[in-house]
């Protein structure tokens, strides 16, 4: 997904936050030799100098763990006392995106297997029509927002998956992807819908005007406004946390880590370039607003998808003979009562979350992107979004869930630090340097993609929660706002208010399924309008008018 604090040793953003327990408890990491060793003098934390005072920061970290993170969390992630009369936590959280996933799939008549032809044609262009409404083409769009999925999470928080769940947790992983897809449709349906195009041509859609208007339709305007103010307030905290500075110090600490294996201090010394350097790179982009924002990720996402991708295929390559036996030790893992993984439900559980906090399906965040789309046909834009947790899930997870299980990283001892402390890309790296030594700096440079990526499309998806409560004109106050948050991840370190950001990115799900839910009848009538028409050959762009 967004972010993740698996590079550095934390917890995965939006993939397991701090207040969520796992499905099943890991034997603690042996004790190794340089944990072990005594310190030299002059070394931080050693056991004669006296603790370092308390700065500003650190007591407004404090104050947010104690008064925020601890409340958010135990409500995201309460569990209905599940682990004992289950056996495993099933947090809310996971309940209410998994069973909106299922609901949708339902409502929407399994419009996730039915449409995907369709998505594919819509958005290779079949159907453009260059006089249409909006700002980008459909492949635009998908790019933007897969710009913003299509992230740390893949690498980092399905190796913990793996290592979590064991290889039975990739096929509900899978699952969960495959439902993510009818949420998605349905959230981006809308998310056209409702849109507003300025005189100029400025479009602003998204959970923010669906919930307000399509609930003021329902009799609810009251709900509406309030669901459509506080989806705009977490959006838009959660992309100054999750969508920038996690990526960028989890990018930062990949790349600074390869460098040290050179004796190349640099980013160890003076972080804040780093910084400087990415503030640059991404202000280019967002100052130009959507249009460019589009321009750049549909050059980027199929560049760091087809990187990665390939890099894991040739990883496959060379381990071909181990991979119908990690097919079925997916397939018997899933369905297995090892307690050692929690037992079923306990891997069903950590598979289905990655799934869900990795695609975004259910946030309305991917929304936003695809309401600039250009198009007079708000259903075909759903089924091009369709398409998001299908490349982001299905294919590049199960890449790397595939390469995390025939190299056997997951279970080797040696690696027992990482899978205790949940440090996901450190184990990824370490599947990808069994095949080819330098293979970690391909896996650095996907990284830093990922987070140029991710960041420019969580500035727009801020952006335009910004605009919805302050107006379009103070837009730019938020870009330049957002951009001191840039060079502020590359030397802060306050995990407990930035453990606060990605709880307001999930928390973005309760009002958004919550009112798409409510919207799914208009949805469901739009889609079986559109689908007549398909069918009867209306939209085809020789017949359209």
């Amino acid at each position: 997904m967004l972010a993740v604090r698996g590079l550095a040793g934390e917890t995965p953003a939006g993939d397991t936050p701090p207040a969520e327990s796992s499905a099943s408890e890991q034997p603690a990491a042996p004790e190794t030799e340089a944990q072990a060793a005594p310190q030299a003098p002059g070394d931080s934390g050693g056991a004669n100098e006296p603790p370092e005072p308390e700065t500003w920061m650190t007591q407004v970290d404090e104050f947010f763990g104690e008064y925020f993170v601890k409340r958010i969390g135990a409500v995201l992630f309460f569990d209905f006392w599940t682990e004992h009369w289950l056996g495993t936590s099933v947090p809310l959280v996971v309940v209410w995106l998994f069973g909106g996933a299922v609901f949708f799939t339902l409502r929407m008549g399994f419009i996730n297997v039915r449409g995907f032809w369709h998505a594919v044609r819509v958005t290779r262009g079949d159907f453009d029509d260059p006089e249409d409404a909006g700002e980008v083409s459909h492949f635009q769009a998908l790019a933007s927002a897969l710009s913003a999925t299509v992230g740390l999470g893949n690498i980092a928080g399905v190796a913990i998956a793996v290592a979590t769940g064991g290889p039975g947790a990739i096929f509900w992983l899978i699952l969960g992807g495959l439902l993510g897809m009818s949420t998605k449709f349905s959230e981006c349906s809308l998310g056209q819908l409702y849109r507003k195009v300025d005189r100029d041509g400025t479009v602003s859609g998204g959970p923010m005007h669906y919930l307000r208007d399509g609930l003021t339709e329902l009799g609810l305007p009251r709900t509406g406004l309030v669901l459509a103010t506080l989806f705009a307030i977490v959006c838009m905290g959660g992309s100054f946390g999750g969508g920038c500075v996690f990526q960028v110090s989890q990018s930062l600490e990949a790349v600074r880590a390869e460098l040290l294996e050179y004796d190349v201090t640099l980013l160890r010394d003076y972080p804040w370039v780093y910084g400087v350097a990415l503030m640059i790179l991404v202000g280019v982009v967002i100052i130009g607003g959507i249009r460019r924002i589009a321009a750049t990720a549909e050059k980027i996402v199929p560049l760091m998808c087809g990187v990665y991708v390939l890099a894991a295929l040739y990883i496959l390559a060379v381990n071909h003979a181990m991979i119908v036996p990690a097919i079925g030790l997916i397939f018997r893992g899933a369905f297995s009562p090892d307690a050692v993984y929690g037992g079923f439900l306990g891997v069903m559980v950590i598979g289905i979350r990655r799934a869900a906090f990795s695609n975004e399906a259910g946030l309305g965040s991917a929304s936003i992107a695809h309401a600039a789309a250009k198009t007079d046909e708000p259903i075909s834009e759903g089924i091009v979004a369709l398409l998001e947790p299908f490349i982001d899930t299905v294919v590049v997870c199960t890449m790397t869930g595939l390469v995390i299980v025939v190299t056997g990283v997951y279970n080797n001892a040696e690696f027992a630090d990482y899978i205790a402390n949940d440090k996901g890309a450190p184990l990824t790296a370490e599947a990808f340097r069994t095949a080819v030594p330098w293979f970690p700096w391909i896996l650095a440079g996907a990284v830093c993609l990922f987070a140029y990526s991710t960041l420019i499309s969580w500035s727009y998806y801020g952006e335009r929660c910004w605009s919805h409560l302050f107006g379009r004109r103070t837009a730019i106050v938020y870009k330049f706002v957002f951009l001191g948050f840039v060079l502020i991840g590359s030397i802060v370190t306050a995990t407990n208010l930035l453990n606060f950001s990605d709880l307001m990115i999930l928390s973005m799900a309760f009002p958004n399924i919550l009112g798409v839910a409510l919207l799914s009848g208009k949805v469901r009538r739009a889609l079986d309008e559109y689908w007549s028409r398909l069918k009867a050959g209306e939209l085809e762009p020789a017949k359209k008018s």
